[in-house]
């Protein structure tokens, strides 16, 4: 469908410092002050997405409002954040379960979309299409030719120690059907 124009664009990520100067734009519309440092923390968890980045201004902002002074600080979007279950990368409940699934179901991988999307309760194509591609971007996960792997990234950020030397191949050799251990 793409050839069909004259022009195939690809648009890149934002930078944090370009969605930080986008929440300031934001906020003024909004009516909501915000400091550059809180500016800062929600633009280091969008994504790189302004979407994302104004969906976070607008439930941060929210929180200000009922539980602090009204202005969006640091303090206050990093507790806007943390009550909204989004980590200081940017992942929200449904990124961290595919991953902790990933690390403690399976071993790490690898597995396939199905049977993640199963252990995790969504959709294949939700996992598919809105949390893989962050995940791939960030380094914490892999598609490889026989599944999902959780990357030795993944395992550090959900605080658990990664298996020596299997990123790729699973988490560890594959059993023995034959062997006479019982």
């Amino acid at each position: 469908m793409r050839d069909r124009f004259g022009f195939v664009a690809h648009l890149d990520f934002y930078s944090a410092d370009d969605l930080r100067s986008l929440l300031h734009r934001s906020a003024r519309i909004l009516g909501v002050p915000i400091t550059d440092e809180g500016a800062v923390e929600i633009a280091g968890r969008s994504r790189g997405t302004p979407r994302i980045a104004n969906r976070l201004l607008r439930r941060v902002r929210d929180f200000a409002e009922v539980r602090a002074d009204g202005i969006v600080s640091l303090e206050t979007a990093r507790a806007a954040l943390q009550v909204y279950d989004v980590d200081d990368l940017g992942l929200d409940r449904l990124d961290r379960a595919v991953l902790t699934a990933l690390v403690e179901s399976f071993r790490g991988g690898p597995v396939g979309l199905s049977t993640l999307a199963v252990a995790v309760g969504e959709q294949p194509d939700t996992v598919e299409e809105v949390c893989e591609p962050f995940l791939v971007r960030a380094g914490l996960l892999a598609r490889t030719p026989r599944g999902r792997v959780a990357t030795e990234a993944a395992w550090h950020h959900l605080g658990r120690t990664p298996p020596n030397g299997t990123f790729g191949t699973g988490a560890g050799p594959a059993p023995d059907l034959f062997s006479a251990e019982p």
